[in-house]
This record gives C-alpha cells, sequence and structure tokens, in this order.
C-alpha cells in the first residue's frame, strides 16, 4: 500500500489496520515513517526501524531500535541508528537479538546464583542465632565463601550458551524488571533450604554426641545447666577442634550445595537434562577451583 493511500483513510481504519500487522508500505515520505513509528508507539508496541538513507534518519532516531545499514547508508543514518550492521546482512539482526537474550539470561543466572548463595548464608546464621546454637560459620567462612567459593562460578555463568529454544520465546515486556518476583520466590527458597542444611549438619553433628536440641540452644552454660554424655568435656564440645570440626561440615555442606547450584544455573528456565553444565566450560572449571 502506498503511504499517501494509507494517511487519506480514517483514523479509526488506520489503526484497524495497523493492529492486524504485516503491511508493506511504498513510497513513504520521511514524515510518513515517522508517523508511522509514532502509531506504534501508541499501541504499546516496540518499533524498529531499518534505513540506509537521509531521510530515514528522523525514523531512525525515534523508533525503539533504529538499525542502518554499516556498506550503503550514510552517514547520517548511522548516526541516527542505535544498530549499524556491519554486513547489510538483515539475517544479522536475528543474530544480534539471539545474541542479546543471551547476554539477558546469562545476567540473570549471575545475580540468581549470587542472590541465592548469599540467601542461604543469611538463613543459616539467622536460624542458628534464633535458634540459641553456636555459629555454624565465622565471619571468616563467609568471607573465605563470597570471595573466592562464588567468584569463579559465577563469573563462568556469563559464558553460558544460547538456550535451545531462546528464539522461540516471547519477548519480554519492557518494563519487566530482571530479577522478576517469580525469580526472587524461587531462589528465597533455594537460599532457604541451603541454610536449613548447613545448619542441619552443624546440628546433627552434636546430636550425634549425645547434646539434644535444648542443650545445644544453651551451649553457653554447658557445665552449669547440663553435663556431656560419653565422658566429654564441655570445651570437647565447644572449644578447639571440638567446635571446628561442625563449622567445617557446615562450610562444606554450604560450598557443595552452591557448587550444585553453580552447576544448574546454565539455563534459568530449562532443565539440567536439556541444558547441561558439560556446555559451558569455563562453568566446570569455575566450580573445580573453589573445590581444589
Amino acid at each position: 500500500m502506498r503511504a499517501v493511500n494509507f494517511f487519506q483513510k480514517p483514523e479509526a481504519e488506520q489503526l484497524e489496520l495497523i493492529k492486524t500487522g504485516n503491511m508493506v508500505f511504498c513510497r513513504a515520505e520521511p514524515a510518513d515513517k515517522q508517523k508511522l513509528v509514532k502509531m506504534l508507539q501508541n499501541q504499546d508496541e516496540i518499533p524498529a526501524m531499518t534505513g540506509d538513507g537521509v531521510n530515514d534518519a528522523p525514523a531512525l532516531q525515534q523508533a525503539a531500535i533504529g538499525i542502518a545499514m554499516g556498506i550503503t547508508g550514510t552517514e547520517v543514518s548511522k548516526e541516527a541508528a542505535d544498530m549499524v550492521l556491519a554486513d547489510d546482512n538483515f539475517s544479522t539482526i536475528v543474530s544480534a537479538v539471539e545474541e542479546g537474550r543471551c547476554i539477558y539470561a546469562n545476567m540473570q543466572a549471575f545475580i540468581c546464583f549470587l542472590i541465592s548463595c548469599n540467601i542461604g548464608e543469611i538463613c543459616a546464621i539467622l536460624f542458628a542465632t534464633i535458634a540459641g546454637f553456636p555459629e555454624p560459620l565465622t565471619a571468616m567462612h563467609l568471607l573465605w565463601v563470597n570471595l573466592v567459593t562464588d567468584g569463579p562460578p559465577a563469573t563462568a555463568l556469563g559464558f553460558n550458551p544460547p538456550d535451545p529454544d531462546i528464539m522461540k520465546q516471547l519477548p519480554r515486556p519492557s518494563d519487566e524488571p530482571i530479577m522478576t518476583r517469580w525469580l526472587l520466590t524461587r531462589y528465597c527458597l533455594t537460599g532457604l533450604y541451603v541454610g536449613i542444611a548447613t545448619v542441619g549438619v552443624f546440628v546433627g553433628h552434636y546430636m550425634s554426641l549425645g547434646v539434644s536440641l535444648s542443650e545445644l540452644a544453651s551451649w553457653s552454660k554447658c557445665g552449669d545447666l547440663w553435663q556431656p554424655g560419653n565422658d566429654l568435656m564441655c570445651s570437647d564440645l565447644f572449644q578447639g577442634s571440638g567446635r571446628m570440626l561442625p563449622q567445617t561440615l557446615s562450610l562444606t555442606t554450604l560450598v557443595m550445595m552452591e557448587m550444585f547450584k553453580a552447576l544448574s544455573a546454565v539455563s534459568v528456565d530449562n532443565s539440567l537434562i536439556r541444558v547441561g553444565p558439560q556446555k559451558n566450560g569455563w562453568l566446570l572449571l569455575g566450580v573445580a577451583l573453589p573445590l581444589l
């Protein structure tokens, strides 16, 4: 359809034709292109504009993303555009969209991994404090986990390959946060059971030595309110190696669960069966380094 004929129609009919999609306009003036872009934006669409001439510059600048030709395009159109196709090949746009979606997904994986790990550490200390148990992790343990253990796998998540169905996914809303409510809920639950497991291993060690939960909750009064069994002294349980062993168990549990979490973070939405960690060699290396 010629652009002049389209704009001669009533506004209601123009909007109805725009909503149907898949229309081809010919002999469009620069002002017509801007009108079309504005109409799409008023319909809450995200218009993209391709062009190579000087007259395309206004619409390229107004569109949500302007795409200029790198070989045949004028300098004016390149300056006005958000993206320049170096090979003037429209199929490159598809590759660019795939790469952009992959980068966004990797940012989500990076952020979600660190958030779930930190929530697990917070929960472990919080649960132990509320219950009155000894600290399952020291400040040095937490510093080591955050700086050494979490760093390499989190960085390696930035090299995740694209999901197999990444180009089949619907475009996300432009105002959607990178951390959605569903992802936040999902990783809060992940951090919750990491914290429970970390404290559970710590408590399980003391219970294997005959210390009950109520006695462990009043560990600072050992020797006054209660006496340990199995010919053990209070110092054997809560000082020196007696304290170091359960803390080591807690630290090992926390680190191993975080490493398994990293291996499962190759894809935010797909399972390990469909997108396994072997697809990201850097992640395997990033997980192996902290374990060494």
